[in-house]
């Protein structure tokens, strides 16, 4: 923990301004929106990809931050909101379809992360899992049934590169991206995205709790496999997934004693 007047040195916030629950999308402009479903909140900070919003939800103070995008600004995140007494993180973000079942609109609840991303590496062995904290993750389950919100869950694939996904024929590695992609798809992954994989690996490092829960936008490999190309690019669902869910962990939180 910080000391109480310290400012962190990129999210420009201190102790005191951070809740022990966080809800964490990549966009900065998507946190005014989810901090509107908290009562009394307001504006904390903005700096560079980090914008903060703190208020209360069921009497407990809880923060919206963005992480902008990839494993680096998340892994920097996540350790100054521990040190401003942070310890329950979800994230909510976006992500593309590996599995042609899965209908965009679905929200995708990984159970694990593979990690392709660079970040966690400095964490922890390749050999060491990235997943979520199983509490958590049977809250947003719970939460998306509770809403009637259509769900899956499963592994997703965490890559540093976007356009290593979208566009691998005009990269060198163009072979290794196209049979790694193959596996996780015949191993069973049912998304793709940026963030959870260094989430869960920094939170385990540093005792803190992490999920994530996702909007499926797109998935290409249903295009491929029905000439369907709908897409969904709303998130109420998946943000009100997870403030259910906080809302879950507070009372059993509470009930714990």
């Amino acid at each position: 923990m910080a000391q109480h007047d310290e400012l962190m040195h990129h999210i420009k916030c201190k102790p005191g301004d951070i809740g022990r629950y966080v809800i964490l999308p990549g966009d900065p402009g998507r946190v005014e929106k989810i901090a509107a479903y908290l009562d009394n909140a307001h504006h904390v900070q903005t700096y560079r990809e980090y914008t903060t919003w703190t208020g209360e939800l069921e009497g407990e103070k809880v923060t919206v931050m963005s992480t902008g995008m990839g494993g680096p600004s998340t892994a920097i995140g996540v350790e100054e909101l521990k040190m401003c007494g942070a310890d329950t993180l979800i994230r909510v973000g976006t992500c593309g379809g590996i599995d042609p079942s899965l209908v965009p609109g679905t929200l995708i609840i990984p159970t694990g992360a593979i990690r392709k991303e660079g970040t966690g590496r400095e964490y922890a062995p390749i050999e060491f899992p990235a997943v979520p904290n199983y509490d958590l993750v049977t809250a947003l389950k719970a939460a998306a049934d509770k809403l009637g919100y259509r769900s899956a869950m499963g592994v997703v694939e965490c890559k540093d590169s976007y356009y290593g996904q979208h566009a691998p024929e005009t990269m060198p590695t163009e072979d290794e991206l196209l049979s790694k992609w193959k596996a996780w798809q015949r191993a069973g992954a049912v998304g793709s995205e940026m963030e959870s994989a260094t989430l869960y690996v920094v939170a385990s490092v540093r005792r803190m709790r992490a999920a994530t829960v996702l909007l499926l936008c797109r998935n290409i490999e249903r295009e491929k496999a029905t000439g369907l190309t709908d897409t969904d690019w709303e998130t109420a669902h998946a943000i009100e997934t997870a403030v259910e869910a906080i809302r879950m962990l507070i009372h059993q939180d509470r009930n714990k004693g």
